[in-house]
């Protein structure tokens, strides 16, 4: 064994995270490949505290590949709702109907197969097969790059091509034969407790004697950040129609775009637009402007205006219409909601009394 894996694993016995809900182990010390593949699914671009509550109720409602595959899209979308990229939600489902289909509903022990499903990469099928069947593979997650970069001193984004390659090679050359499933829990750990991006714990690190970064004070360096460019910003008037019933109009989005195929809430340009879509979907009276928010995705920020028209009386046409359909609150939290329209919901002001 190499020894930096040796290093590693040896700091893992002591400090390593043996709990976590995906690491369950049947008697043969083996996990779930399914517990292990949503784990890493969810987990990306997103920390361990903030995955686990939303990986024990996805598996509560779900707790097996086959019960994944034969969800409807709107449980799996309300599952998922709040961890944000509904696009690696959708790839799950149908890699889950895949494996039904073409590998007697399991995660096939095979680097190929995995990575011929949807949503599946190279680190996420080699992050199956160490951790659930103890095959050797390496992964490259966001932690295992910082990890790398730094120990080896590797300058340039980790999203260039030549860098991305430069550190599978660095990956595959520390990932020992044995104990892989701990290797890899281990390194991720590494990234995520002390080889953080601010301030890295440095002194109690169990690489750190042959660590690039740390010797050259490259720390706060690397690894290299991806060259900024400023966002633009977005607007939208979000129409927020409820009935006399406590019910919202709700209106699923199209499979283009963002939060595609979610429910959503009707939206226009500006507050003249509002106006015309607010009075083509509804009888409505008066208005209510709601405190305006910002929302922040990747490459743009939203300025949401949340207009609330009570006692709204829906028309004819919306009541024909399969993507509009009016839903109480309780109704709504269990769809597939966008996380900035679920919290707009949940804290709507009472109606008041007629």
């Amino acid at each position: 064994m190499n020894d930096f894996a040796a290093a590693l694993l040896a700091w893992f016995d002591r400090h390593g995270r043996k709990d976590l809900p995906w690491q369950q182990a049947d008697a043969k010390g083996r996990r779930d490949a399914y517990r292990v593949w949503l784990s890493e699914v969810m987990l990306q671009q997103t920390q361990v505290a903030t995955v686990i509550p939303y990986f024990e109720r996805f598996v509560t409602a779900l707790p097996t590949l086959r019960d994944l595959a034969g969800a409807e899209e709107d449980q799996v979308l309300a599952l998922w709702s709040g961890l944000g990229y509904y696009r690696r939600a959708r790839f799950l489902h149908r890699a889950a109907q895949l494996c039904v289909e073409k590998h007697d509903g399991q995660m096939p022990p095979d680097f190929d197969a995995l990575a011929a499903l949807p949503g599946i990469g190279r680190s996420t099928a080699g992050a199956i097969l160490a951790q659930a069947y103890g095959l050797r593979f390496p992964i490259l997650d966001g932690n295992v790059k910082r990890v790398l970069t730094r120990f080896h001193g590797v300058h340039g984004h980790p999203g260039e091509s030549a860098v991305e390659k430069k550190l599978w090679q660095y990956a595959d050359e520390h990932t020992p034969a044995e104990r892989v499933a701990d290797y890899t829990q281990a390194i991720m750990d590494l990234g995520a407790t002390l080889c953080v991006r601010s301030r890295p714990l440095c002194l109690a690190c169990p690489v750190a004697d042959h660590c690039v970064a740390k010797r050259d004070g490259l720390t706060a360096q690397l690894p290299t950040p991806k060259a900024s460019k400023t966002i633009p910003t977005r607007a939208t008037v979000m129409l927020i129609l409820r009935d006399e019933h406590d019910r919202v109009l709700l209106e699923r989005r199209g499979p283009q775009g963002v939060w595609s195929g979610l429910w959503s809430l009707p939206e226009a340009s500006d507050h003249d637009d509002a106006w015309r879509v607010a009075q083509g979907l509804a009888r409505i009276d008066d208005v209510v402007a709601l405190t305006p928010f910002v929302h922040v995705f990747s490459h743009y920020r939203l300025n949401v205006e949340p207009w609330l028209f009570d006692d709204a009386s829906a028309a004819k046409a919306v009541n024909d219409t399969p993507n509009l359909r009016w839903y109480t609150l309780t109704e709504s939290l269990a769809l597939g909601l966008p996380a900035p329209v679920r919290s707009l919901l949940q804290a709507l002001p009472a109606r008041k009394p007629v």
